[in-house]
């Protein structure tokens, strides 16, 4: 293997150890459901009973509790950047990142950083994980055999999307993102993370 195919290699072990299980391989107790391929062919029964969503909408809404009991909803936030992160407890690489999209929401005036837990988890038990993994962003748990209408059921995790202040999705992140990444993808869409 050539030094330049290691960083490759590695991401897609990474990845490997995030993905959402098979439908043979059972669930542990914490996982999501396994979920259905993301453009499920028309007309299929499972796609439209599954609640599995195949698009993200160009403008998504949504709203919900956050795990410290306030209301969250997206469309509050038009006029800054949010970077809307699925991510689960179990997931390595989604452990990884969140220090990062902590001080990036800290640090940064327009940019705000959501995180949507993407996995059957009571509150009590996400509060204890988060007294232990503290971030500055809230923490909203989504029933994932109800995930939010307007995203994308997600294929893998972490999956993270930017969204411009006019509340349109600028770019789609599958796997881990660091605020470099996220800066980046804000100049490249015309704006600055100041």
């Amino acid at each position: 293997m050539t030094i330049r195919l290691l960083p490759v290699a590695l991401l897609a072990l990474a990845m490997a150890g995030c993905r959402q299980p098979d439908a043979e391989a059972p669930a542990a107790p914490s996982a999501p459901p396994p979920s259905a391929p993301a453009e499920a062919p028309a007309g299929t029964p499972d796609a439209a009973t599954s609640g599995v969503v195949a698009k993200t909408a160009e403008m998504p809404r949504f709203q919900a509790k956050a795990v410290d009991g306030k209301d969250y909803d997206l469309a509050s936030h038009r006029g800054q950047w949010v970077v809307v992160n699925f991510w689960a407890t179990w997931c390595g690489p989604c452990l990884q990142e969140m220090p990062e999209l902590s001080a990036l929401h800290a640090m940064r005036g327009n940019v705000e950083v959501v995180g949507l837990a993407y996995e059957d988890i009571e509150p009590e038990e996400m509060r204890a994980f988060l007294d232990k993994h503290p971030v500055a962003y809230p923490i909203v748990i989504l029933d994932p055999y109800n995930p939010p209408e307007d995203f994308a059921t997600p294929r893998g995790l972490p999956m993270t999307y930017l969204i411009a202040p006019d509340g349109k999705v600028a770019k789609q992140f599958l796997g881990p993102v660091d605020a470099h990444k996220i800066e980046q993808a804000i100049a490249e869409a015309g704006g600055k993370a100041t």
